[in-house]
Protein backbone atom coordinates (compact mmCIF):
# COMPACT_ATOMS: atom_id res chain seq x y z
CA UNK A 1 0.00 0.00 0.00
CA UNK A 2 1.35 3.13 -1.12
CA UNK A 3 1.11 6.55 0.65
CA UNK A 4 -1.43 7.74 -2.11
CA UNK A 5 -3.62 5.05 -0.92
CA UNK A 6 -2.78 5.12 2.54
CA UNK A 7 -6.47 5.96 3.34
CA UNK A 8 -8.73 3.43 2.24
CA UNK A 9 -12.88 3.82 2.81
CA UNK A 10 -14.80 0.75 1.56
CA UNK A 11 -18.70 0.64 1.60
CA UNK A 12 -19.81 -2.13 2.47
CA UNK A 13 -38.15 -31.22 11.88
CA UNK A 14 -36.23 -33.27 14.28
CA UNK A 15 -32.52 -35.04 14.16
CA UNK A 16 -34.12 -38.39 14.17
CA UNK A 17 -35.27 -37.63 11.07
CA UNK A 18 -31.91 -37.23 9.71
CA UNK A 19 -30.08 -40.51 10.38
CA UNK A 20 -29.06 -42.06 7.02
CA UNK A 21 -25.34 -42.36 5.54
CA UNK A 22 -25.61 -41.11 2.24
CA UNK A 23 -22.70 -41.79 -0.15
CA UNK A 24 -21.50 -38.60 -1.89
CA UNK A 25 -20.80 -40.19 -5.50
CA UNK A 26 -17.13 -38.52 -7.03
CA UNK A 27 -18.95 -38.39 -10.55
CA UNK A 28 -20.85 -34.93 -8.76
CA UNK A 29 -19.02 -31.76 -9.42
CA UNK A 30 -15.38 -30.96 -7.89
CA UNK A 31 -16.72 -29.05 -4.82
CA UNK A 32 -15.81 -29.42 -1.23
CA UNK A 33 -18.11 -32.06 0.55
CA UNK A 34 -18.43 -30.52 3.71
CA UNK A 35 -19.75 -31.65 7.22
CA UNK A 36 -20.39 -28.88 10.11
CA UNK A 37 -20.55 -29.71 13.25
CA UNK A 38 -22.64 -27.00 15.49
CA UNK A 39 -25.06 -25.29 13.73
CA UNK A 40 -25.71 -22.25 16.14
CA UNK A 41 -24.73 -18.88 15.45
CA UNK A 42 -21.44 -19.04 14.43
CA UNK A 43 -21.53 -22.49 13.04
CA UNK A 44 -23.72 -20.94 10.29
CA UNK A 45 -21.50 -17.75 10.12
CA UNK A 46 -18.48 -19.81 8.97
CA UNK A 47 -20.61 -22.00 6.67
CA UNK A 48 -22.63 -19.03 5.03
CA UNK A 49 -18.78 -17.68 4.08
CA UNK A 50 -18.15 -20.66 2.53
CA UNK A 51 -20.88 -21.32 0.59
CA UNK A 52 -20.26 -17.49 -0.96
CA UNK A 53 -17.24 -19.16 -2.48
CA UNK A 54 -18.85 -21.39 -4.59
CA UNK A 55 -16.30 -24.03 -4.15
CA UNK A 56 -17.98 -26.27 -1.66
CA UNK A 57 -21.11 -27.94 -0.81
CA UNK A 58 -22.94 -28.89 2.55
CA UNK A 59 -23.56 -32.42 2.77
CA UNK A 60 -24.07 -33.25 6.11
CA UNK A 61 -24.84 -30.72 9.74
CA UNK A 62 -24.78 -32.17 13.03
CA UNK A 63 -26.35 -30.37 16.48
CA UNK A 64 -27.72 -31.35 19.44
CA UNK A 65 -30.50 -28.86 19.34
CA UNK A 66 -32.92 -30.73 16.69
CA UNK A 67 -34.34 -27.36 16.09
CA UNK A 68 -30.94 -25.33 15.30
CA UNK A 69 -30.02 -28.77 13.14
CA UNK A 70 -33.61 -28.29 10.78
CA UNK A 71 -33.58 -24.65 10.36
CA UNK A 72 -29.89 -24.97 9.59
CA UNK A 73 -30.92 -27.47 7.09
CA UNK A 74 -33.69 -25.57 5.88
CA UNK A 75 -31.46 -22.65 5.27
CA UNK A 76 -28.75 -24.17 3.88
CA UNK A 77 -30.66 -26.03 1.11
CA UNK A 78 -32.37 -22.67 -0.10
CA UNK A 79 -28.47 -21.25 -0.23
CA UNK A 80 -27.35 -24.32 -2.33
CA UNK A 81 -30.17 -26.02 -4.21
CA UNK A 82 -29.46 -29.60 -2.07
CA UNK A 83 -30.43 -30.39 1.39
CA UNK A 84 -27.88 -31.72 3.56
CA UNK A 85 -28.44 -34.89 5.85
CA UNK A 86 -28.43 -33.92 9.25
CA UNK A 87 -27.05 -36.01 12.91
CA UNK A 88 -27.54 -35.53 16.55
CA UNK A 89 -24.29 -37.03 17.04
CA UNK A 90 -21.10 -36.13 15.35
CA UNK A 91 -19.63 -39.21 15.32
CA UNK A 92 -22.30 -40.21 12.46
CA UNK A 93 -21.54 -37.22 10.75
CA UNK A 94 -17.88 -37.89 10.19
CA UNK A 95 -19.13 -41.20 8.55
CA UNK A 96 -20.97 -39.94 5.27
CA UNK A 97 -19.06 -41.32 2.68
CA UNK A 98 -17.37 -38.79 0.39
CA UNK A 99 -17.50 -35.57 2.69
CA UNK A 100 -13.77 -34.63 2.56
CA UNK A 101 -13.94 -31.38 4.83
CA UNK A 102 -15.49 -30.52 8.21
CA UNK A 103 -16.40 -27.13 9.89
CA UNK A 104 -16.51 -26.99 14.12
CA UNK A 105 -18.40 -24.63 15.05
CA UNK A 106 -19.61 -25.97 18.79
CA UNK A 107 -18.12 -23.98 21.90
CA UNK A 108 -14.58 -24.78 22.70
CA UNK A 109 -15.22 -27.48 25.37
CA UNK A 110 -15.95 -29.57 22.68
CA UNK A 111 -13.05 -28.60 20.30
CA UNK A 112 -10.73 -31.21 21.31
CA UNK A 113 -12.61 -34.47 20.76
CA UNK A 114 -14.35 -33.69 17.61
CA UNK A 115 -11.21 -32.03 15.69
CA UNK A 116 -9.33 -35.13 16.94
CA UNK A 117 -11.89 -37.57 15.58
CA UNK A 118 -11.95 -35.59 12.44
CA UNK A 119 -7.79 -35.67 11.85
CA UNK A 120 -8.50 -39.53 12.69
CA UNK A 121 -10.69 -39.86 9.37
CA UNK A 122 -8.33 -37.45 7.40
CA UNK A 123 -10.49 -34.42 6.77
CA UNK A 124 -9.49 -31.30 6.33
CA UNK A 125 -10.69 -29.06 8.90
CA UNK A 126 -12.11 -25.33 9.72
CA UNK A 127 -11.96 -25.05 13.26
CA UNK A 128 -13.58 -21.69 15.23
CA UNK A 129 -11.51 -19.96 17.78
CA UNK A 130 -10.04 -20.37 20.44
CA UNK A 131 -8.02 -23.98 19.35
CA UNK A 132 -9.17 -25.73 22.88
CA UNK A 133 -10.69 -25.33 26.19
CA UNK A 134 -7.62 -26.13 28.23
CA UNK A 135 -3.76 -26.26 27.18
CA UNK A 136 -3.48 -29.87 27.23
CA UNK A 137 -5.79 -30.83 24.53
CA UNK A 138 -4.60 -27.77 22.68
CA UNK A 139 -1.06 -29.83 22.86
CA UNK A 140 -3.48 -33.06 21.81
CA UNK A 141 -4.90 -30.71 19.00
CA UNK A 142 -1.68 -29.91 17.01
CA UNK A 143 -0.34 -33.87 17.71
CA UNK A 144 -3.12 -34.65 15.91
CA UNK A 145 -3.13 -32.15 12.77
CA UNK A 146 0.56 -33.20 12.72
CA UNK A 147 -0.02 -36.94 12.41
CA UNK A 148 -2.99 -36.25 10.19
CA UNK A 149 -1.12 -33.93 7.77
CA UNK A 150 -4.44 -32.52 6.91
CA UNK A 151 -5.32 -28.28 5.86
CA UNK A 152 -6.36 -26.85 9.04
CA UNK A 153 -6.75 -23.72 9.55
CA UNK A 154 -8.46 -21.92 12.86
CA UNK A 155 -10.67 -19.28 13.07
CA UNK A 156 -9.02 -15.98 13.44
CA UNK A 157 -10.33 -13.89 11.30
CA UNK A 158 -8.75 -10.72 12.27
CA UNK A 159 -5.84 -11.90 10.51
CA UNK A 160 -7.31 -10.64 6.85
CA UNK A 161 -8.37 -6.84 8.35
CA UNK A 162 -6.78 -4.54 6.18
CA UNK A 163 -5.74 -2.11 9.07
CA UNK A 164 -3.66 -4.97 11.07
CA UNK A 165 -2.22 -5.83 7.92
CA UNK A 166 -0.73 -2.06 7.68
CA UNK A 167 0.11 -2.38 11.11
CA UNK A 168 2.20 -4.68 10.50
CA UNK A 169 3.63 -2.95 7.94
CA UNK A 170 4.63 0.41 9.93
CA UNK A 171 5.69 -1.51 12.75
CA UNK A 172 8.44 -3.49 10.50
CA UNK A 173 9.57 -0.57 8.45
CA UNK A 174 10.84 1.35 11.79
CA UNK A 175 7.74 4.20 11.46
CA UNK A 176 7.02 3.43 15.65
CA UNK A 177 10.70 2.68 16.29
CA UNK A 178 11.32 0.54 18.61
CA UNK A 179 8.25 -0.96 20.56
CA UNK A 180 8.45 -1.05 24.27
CA UNK A 181 5.05 -2.12 25.24
CA UNK A 182 2.00 -3.20 23.77
CA UNK A 183 -1.69 -2.58 25.59
CA UNK A 184 -4.77 -4.39 24.39
CA UNK A 185 -8.35 -4.18 25.69
CA UNK A 186 -11.98 -4.58 25.01
CA UNK A 187 -14.17 -2.77 27.09
CA UNK A 188 -18.11 -3.26 26.88
CA UNK A 189 -21.08 -3.96 29.05
CA UNK A 190 -22.71 -7.00 28.36
CA UNK A 191 -26.45 -7.95 28.17
CA UNK A 192 -27.27 -11.01 30.00
CA UNK A 193 -29.94 -14.16 29.41
CA UNK A 194 -31.80 -15.30 32.15
CA UNK A 195 -30.07 -16.48 34.87
CA UNK A 196 -32.66 -18.54 36.61
CA UNK A 197 -32.05 -22.18 36.62
CA UNK A 198 -34.49 -24.23 34.70
CA UNK A 199 -35.42 -26.88 32.54
CA UNK A 200 -33.56 -26.50 28.67
CA UNK A 201 -35.62 -26.43 26.06
CA UNK A 202 -37.55 -29.37 24.77
CA UNK A 203 -35.39 -29.32 21.40
CA UNK A 204 -31.75 -29.04 23.56
CA UNK A 205 -30.42 -32.39 24.75
CA UNK A 206 -28.18 -30.66 27.10
CA UNK A 207 -26.37 -33.71 28.77
CA UNK A 208 -24.81 -33.56 25.21
CA UNK A 209 -24.15 -29.96 24.70
CA UNK A 210 -22.12 -29.86 28.07
CA UNK A 211 -20.57 -33.05 26.94
CA UNK A 212 -16.99 -33.61 28.75
CA UNK A 213 -17.09 -30.22 30.63
CA UNK A 214 -19.07 -30.50 34.16
CA UNK A 215 -22.78 -30.48 33.82
CA UNK A 216 -24.44 -27.37 34.99
CA UNK A 217 -28.06 -27.11 35.97
CA UNK A 218 -29.07 -24.86 32.75
CA UNK A 219 -30.03 -21.84 32.61
CA UNK A 220 -30.39 -19.71 29.25
CA UNK A 221 -27.22 -17.64 30.47
CA UNK A 222 -24.92 -20.19 30.42
CA UNK A 223 -26.32 -21.83 27.15
CA UNK A 224 -26.43 -20.74 23.15
CA UNK A 225 -24.35 -18.12 22.65
CA UNK A 226 -24.15 -16.55 26.51
CA UNK A 227 -21.59 -19.75 27.57
CA UNK A 228 -18.75 -17.31 26.69
CA UNK A 229 -18.68 -15.36 30.48
CA UNK A 230 -19.38 -19.19 32.56
CA UNK A 231 -16.15 -20.28 33.52
CA UNK A 232 -16.79 -24.08 32.85
CA UNK A 233 -17.83 -23.86 28.80
CA UNK A 234 -16.22 -19.93 27.61
CA UNK A 235 -13.75 -19.03 30.42
CA UNK A 236 -14.41 -15.85 30.66
CA UNK A 237 -13.67 -12.49 27.94
CA UNK A 238 -9.96 -12.43 27.74
CA UNK A 239 -9.92 -16.39 26.43
CA UNK A 240 -13.65 -15.62 24.06
CA UNK A 241 -12.83 -11.91 22.94
CA UNK A 242 -9.16 -10.59 24.10
CA UNK A 243 -7.61 -13.58 22.42
CA UNK A 244 -8.36 -12.02 18.75
CA UNK A 245 -5.98 -8.93 20.26
CA UNK A 246 -3.50 -11.53 21.50
CA UNK A 247 -3.86 -13.42 18.52
CA UNK A 248 -3.36 -10.18 16.03
CA UNK A 249 -0.38 -8.88 18.12
CA UNK A 250 1.60 -12.10 17.80
CA UNK A 251 1.15 -12.06 13.71
CA UNK A 252 2.02 -8.44 13.96
CA UNK A 253 4.98 -8.72 16.38
CA UNK A 254 6.12 -12.32 15.54
CA UNK A 255 6.11 -12.97 18.79
CA UNK A 256 5.72 -16.92 19.99
CA UNK A 257 4.94 -16.78 23.57
CA UNK A 258 5.28 -14.86 27.14
CA UNK A 259 7.97 -16.73 29.34
CA UNK A 260 5.58 -15.06 32.39
CA UNK A 261 2.27 -14.64 33.15
CA UNK A 262 0.77 -12.09 35.94
CA UNK A 263 -3.13 -11.31 36.45
CA UNK A 264 -5.48 -9.13 38.71
CA UNK A 265 -9.14 -8.39 38.85
CA UNK A 266 -12.12 -9.88 40.15
CA UNK A 267 -15.72 -10.23 39.89
CA UNK A 268 -16.60 -6.88 40.70
CA UNK A 269 -20.17 -5.40 39.29
CA UNK A 270 -21.87 -8.64 37.76
CA UNK A 271 -21.40 -11.40 40.61
CA UNK A 272 -24.32 -13.84 40.03
CA UNK A 273 -24.43 -13.29 36.56
CA UNK A 274 -21.82 -14.94 35.61
CA UNK A 275 -18.26 -16.77 36.60
CA UNK A 276 -15.49 -14.91 35.34
CA UNK A 277 -13.69 -11.74 36.33
CA UNK A 278 -15.44 -8.45 35.23
CA UNK A 279 -12.40 -6.64 35.61
CA UNK A 280 -9.18 -8.15 34.36
CA UNK A 281 -5.55 -6.45 33.87
CA UNK A 282 -2.87 -9.13 32.93
CA UNK A 283 0.39 -8.97 32.08
CA UNK A 284 2.19 -11.23 30.06
CA UNK A 285 5.56 -11.08 29.07
CA UNK A 286 6.92 -11.82 25.78
CA UNK A 287 10.78 -11.92 25.69
CA UNK A 288 10.62 -8.61 23.30
CA UNK A 289 8.16 -6.79 25.43
CA UNK A 290 5.50 -6.88 27.28
CA UNK A 291 2.03 -6.90 26.24
CA UNK A 292 -0.73 -5.51 28.88
CA UNK A 293 -4.67 -6.82 28.98
CA UNK A 294 -7.39 -4.85 30.48
CA UNK A 295 -10.93 -5.11 30.74
CA UNK A 296 -13.85 -3.75 32.67
CA UNK A 297 -17.96 -5.07 31.61
CA UNK A 298 -19.43 -2.13 33.36
CA UNK A 299 -19.18 2.00 33.28
CA UNK A 300 -17.73 3.38 30.53
CA UNK A 301 -14.61 1.01 29.88
CA UNK A 302 -11.83 3.75 28.83
CA UNK A 303 -12.39 7.31 29.16
CA UNK A 304 -11.85 8.27 25.47
CA UNK A 305 -15.00 5.70 24.45
CA UNK A 306 -13.25 5.42 20.64
CA UNK A 307 -10.32 3.62 22.18
CA UNK A 308 -12.91 0.91 23.92
CA UNK A 309 -11.73 -1.88 21.69
CA UNK A 310 -7.99 -1.69 20.26
CA UNK A 311 -4.58 -2.10 20.50
CA UNK A 312 -1.92 0.21 21.40
CA UNK A 313 1.64 -0.42 20.14
CA UNK A 314 3.76 2.48 22.40
CA UNK A 315 7.12 2.56 20.24
CA UNK A 316 9.90 5.76 20.71
CA UNK A 317 9.04 7.11 17.25
CA UNK A 318 5.74 7.39 18.22
CA UNK A 319 2.33 5.51 19.18
CA UNK A 320 0.02 3.71 17.42
CA UNK A 321 -3.76 2.32 17.87
CA UNK A 322 -5.00 -0.08 15.71
CA UNK A 323 -8.52 -1.65 15.50
CA UNK A 324 -10.13 -3.78 12.98
CA UNK A 325 -10.95 -1.16 10.33
CA UNK A 326 -9.20 2.31 11.84
CA UNK A 327 -5.45 3.04 12.22
CA UNK A 328 -4.30 6.12 14.57
CA UNK A 329 -0.76 7.19 14.58
CA UNK A 330 0.77 9.62 16.94
CA UNK A 331 4.08 11.18 16.32
CA UNK A 332 6.46 11.65 19.53
CA UNK A 333 7.68 15.00 19.85
CA UNK A 334 5.52 18.28 21.06
CA UNK A 335 3.41 19.94 18.42
CA UNK A 336 2.34 16.77 16.78
CA UNK A 337 -0.94 15.72 15.32
CA UNK A 338 -2.62 12.96 15.26
CA UNK A 339 -3.32 10.74 11.80
CA UNK A 340 -6.18 9.00 11.39
CA UNK A 341 -6.57 6.01 8.83
CA UNK A 342 -9.54 4.58 8.03
CA UNK A 343 -8.76 0.94 6.30
CA UNK A 344 -11.74 -0.67 5.73
CA UNK A 345 -11.68 -4.61 5.15
CA UNK A 346 -14.71 -5.66 3.41
CA UNK A 347 -16.01 -9.49 4.36
CA UNK A 348 -13.16 -10.37 6.73
CA UNK A 349 -15.11 -13.17 7.88
CA UNK A 350 -15.51 -14.36 4.28
CA UNK A 351 -12.15 -13.77 3.36
CA UNK A 352 -10.40 -16.09 6.43
CA UNK A 353 -12.79 -19.19 5.02
CA UNK A 354 -12.01 -18.35 1.68
CA UNK A 355 -8.16 -18.66 2.49
CA UNK A 356 -9.10 -22.41 3.89
CA UNK A 357 -11.31 -23.45 0.71
CA UNK A 358 -8.69 -21.99 -1.61
CA UNK A 359 -5.59 -24.12 0.47
CA UNK A 360 -7.68 -27.40 0.46
CA UNK A 361 -8.37 -26.90 -3.35
CA UNK A 362 -5.13 -26.22 -3.88
CA UNK A 363 -3.58 -29.01 -1.95
CA UNK A 364 -1.42 -26.60 -0.61
CA UNK A 365 -0.95 -26.01 3.55
CA UNK A 366 1.24 -23.14 3.26
CA UNK A 367 -1.52 -21.06 1.89
CA UNK A 368 -3.66 -21.11 5.57
CA UNK A 369 -3.42 -18.00 7.33
CA UNK A 370 -3.41 -19.45 10.68
CA UNK A 371 -2.07 -22.88 11.51
CA UNK A 372 -2.97 -25.55 14.87
CA UNK A 373 0.63 -25.17 15.93
CA UNK A 374 0.44 -20.90 15.93
CA UNK A 375 -3.30 -20.90 17.02
CA UNK A 376 -2.29 -23.35 19.99
CA UNK A 377 0.09 -19.95 20.68
CA UNK A 378 -2.85 -17.47 21.10
CA UNK A 379 -4.80 -20.01 22.59
CA UNK A 380 -2.64 -20.97 25.63
CA UNK A 381 -0.86 -17.26 25.88
CA UNK A 382 -5.02 -16.52 27.08
CA UNK A 383 -5.59 -19.91 28.99
CA UNK A 384 -2.35 -18.88 30.94
CA UNK A 385 -3.22 -15.80 31.78
CA UNK A 386 -6.19 -17.05 33.03
CA UNK A 387 -4.61 -19.82 35.00
CA UNK A 388 -2.25 -16.83 36.40
CA UNK A 389 -5.55 -14.93 37.47
CA UNK A 390 -6.98 -17.90 39.01
CA UNK A 391 -4.16 -18.89 41.35
CA UNK A 392 -3.12 -15.12 41.88
CA UNK A 393 0.44 -16.54 41.49
CA UNK A 394 3.44 -15.27 38.65
CA UNK A 395 3.11 -18.78 35.94
CA UNK A 396 6.18 -19.08 34.13
CA UNK A 397 6.41 -20.92 30.68
CA UNK A 398 8.43 -22.79 29.13
CA UNK A 399 8.06 -22.84 25.60
CA UNK A 400 10.65 -25.87 24.84
CA UNK A 401 8.97 -27.78 27.19
CA UNK A 402 5.41 -26.47 26.64
CA UNK A 403 4.82 -26.77 30.49
CA UNK A 404 4.51 -24.23 33.56
CA UNK A 405 7.70 -24.65 35.74
CA UNK A 406 7.95 -24.41 39.38
CA UNK A 407 3.91 -23.68 40.21
CA UNK A 408 2.13 -27.13 41.09
CA UNK A 409 -1.56 -25.17 41.85
CA UNK A 410 -1.15 -23.88 37.99
CA UNK A 411 0.16 -26.82 36.54
CA UNK A 412 -2.91 -28.94 37.91
CA UNK A 413 -4.98 -25.95 35.14
CA UNK A 414 -3.34 -27.25 32.37
CA UNK A 415 -5.93 -29.78 31.97
CA UNK A 416 -9.52 -30.33 33.92
CA UNK A 417 -10.84 -33.72 34.27
CA UNK A 418 -13.16 -34.59 32.21
CA UNK A 419 -16.70 -36.08 32.50
CA UNK A 420 -17.72 -39.68 33.60
CA UNK A 421 -18.22 -41.42 29.56
CA UNK A 422 -15.60 -38.54 28.02
CA UNK A 423 -12.08 -39.79 27.97
CA UNK A 424 -9.54 -36.98 27.69
CA UNK A 425 -6.99 -36.63 24.37
CA UNK A 426 -3.35 -37.93 25.41
CA UNK A 427 -0.75 -36.29 24.72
Amino acid sequence: MDRRNFIQKTTFGTAAAFTAFPFISSAQNQKLKVGLIGAGWYGMVITKAALQTGDVEIVAICDVDSEHLSISITEVEKLQGKKPVGFADYRDLLEVKGMNTVFIGTPPHWHALQFIAACEKGFDIYCEKPLAYDVNEGKAMVAAAKKAENIVQIGFQRRQSNAFKKAKEMVQNGTLGKVIEIGAQIHYNPVFADNTVQSPPASLDWETWCGPAPKLPYRPSIGHKAWRLEKEYGNGHFVDWGIHHIDIIRNIMDFDMPQSFYATGGLNVHEGKMTTPDTLRAELRFEQCPVIWQHRLWGTGDLNTQFNNGIFFYGEKATLFAADNQLILMPAGKNQQQQLMEIQTEKMQENHVAVFINAVKAKNRRLISCTPDDAFMSTATVQLGMIAYSTGTLVKWDSGKAQITDNKAASALLARQYRDGYKRPEI
